[in-house]
């Protein structure tokens, strides 16, 4: 008996570890893009201590090399193009970077749409 209580407990620990969804967020840039070099600026630095960093960790591709373990459900034809990805398969996306303030409204919104949570509690401020 002391074993199965034991097992189960163990099972339902990890299996949220398991089934949990490998999300992303992929920036799609390329070489000289000027929209890309003020994203870089304005939100690269902070994106990885927000709560939606927390969620979709950043993955950059190159325009001309999109990678194969995505499926995207259109071409990629603008720089820098922001797309949600859920287990390779995109969710949604951003093209071009709107500034600062509609960037995160934006996110947040194509975030909650597919039902990605928000990380909560306050990340490591040392990086």
């Amino acid at each position: 008996m002391r074993l199965a209580a034991l097992l189960l407990t163990f099972a339902l620990s990890v299996l949220p570890l398991v089934a949990r969804a490998e999300v992303a967020l992929v920036m799609v840039e390329e070489h000289g893009c000027a929209w890309c070099a003020r994203w870089n600026k304005e939100i690269g630095p902070i994106y990885p201590k927000t709560p939606e960093g927390q969620a979709a960790p950043l993955r950059r591709e190159m325009i001309g090399a999109p990678p194969h373990d995505i499926e995207f459900s259109r071409g990629l034809h603008f720089t820098p193009t922001f797309v949600l990805v859920e287990d390779g398969k995109e969710l949604g996306r951003i093209e071009g970077y709107p500034g600062e303030d509609f960037f995160w409204g934006l996110l947040k919104e194509m975030m909650e749409r597919n039902g990605v949570a928000l990380a909560t509690g306050t990340p490591d401020e040392t990086g």
